[in-house]
């Protein structure tokens, strides 16, 4: 879904705060485009742009001469062997043990969690199970996407890191709690439902990739507005640009057609002309 690389900040804060960085590592590059050039990862562009030494190779860390790693978002099980030789601590952008794993934003989001925020936290053996030195919050604003959740979080985690270490770690306590994991968005979550809820809906546009489809082709619904009316209609059967649900009311912002650019949805009825009670979904 386009994710962007939320250690790139977190790295940027660190040497602006005046850390020592003796090596960066994240993942290999890969090959993108039609040539199908290597590229680099966001941190190793970050981290050459800061003249820090770069490698993908995590073993390079054990010969560094690291007191401290700081793991943000690598999305690798590290070895035993390596934390036992270096110490880690790890930001993780949840309040820890709900939503443990690879998608903790996305999945307070689609919940509806009225908060979430982050942890600094041990890196220790199994997922996301270390203790936490230091945790903040946020509320889950109803006009939050993904991407302005997601921000604001790894604003406060890079400033959480930067006072954590340069204040000393504290002692860290054990996560308490139910645990709930954090599974990987599959794409299939991603297309709309019209018979659901239109809160529930409206989170999913939020987090960004939402579909559905319109006179069988896919059309990606980027933004909507909840209309606070019951209504009636089949679920997906579109009224003007008012889009019935299972409960409620969703007016479409801004779609995108299939093969096309994003736009308005007023542009894209215009153009689609929707006969009356046509409907999504189909």
């Amino acid at each position: 879904m386009g994710t962007p690389d939320v250690a790139v900040p977190v790295l940027r804060a660190l040497v602006s705060a005046g850390f020592e960085i003796a090596l960066v590592v994240t993942r290999p590059d890969r090959r993108r485009g039609r040539g199908g050039e290597l590229s680099p990862s966001p941190v190793k562009a970050a981290a050459m742009e800061l003249g820090l030494p770069v490698t993908d190779d995590l073993e390079a860390v054990l010969d560094a001469g690291v007191d401290l790693a700081v793991v943000v978002a690598y999305g690798r099980i590290i070895p035993m062997r390596i934390l036992e030789q270096v110490p880690m601590v790890n930001l993780h952008f949840s309040l820890l043990p709900r939503w443990r794993g690879a998608a903790p934003v996305e999945r307070a989001l689609l919940a509806g969690d009225a908060v979430t925020g982050v942890c600094l936290m041990e890196v220790a053996e199994g997922l996301d199970t270390g203790a936490i030195y230091s945790r903040c919050e946020t509320k889950i604003e109803s006009s939050d996407t993904l991407q302005s959740l997601r921000g604001r979080l790894v604003d406060l985690g890079a400033g959480m890191a930067v006072d954590a270490l340069a204040q000393g770690l504290p002692e860290p306590k054990p996560q308490e709690g139910e645990v709930i994991h954090a599974a990987k968005i599959d794409p299939s979550e991603l297309e709309i439902d019209w018979s659901g809820d239109a809160v529930a809906i409206d989170r999913l546009v939020r987090l960004g990739g939402a579909w559905t489809r319109f006179r069988g082709a896919r059309l990606k619904v980027w933004s909507v507005r909840l209309v606070g009316e019951t209504g009636s209609g089949t679920p997906g059967e579109l009224d003007g640009l008012r889009v019935a649900t299972g409960d409620g009311q969703l007016e479409l912002i801004e779609v995108q057609p299939e093969g096309r650019a994003r736009q308005s949805a007023d542009a894209w009825r215009n153009g689609s002309r929707p006969t009356p009670n046509e409907q999504l979904g189909q």
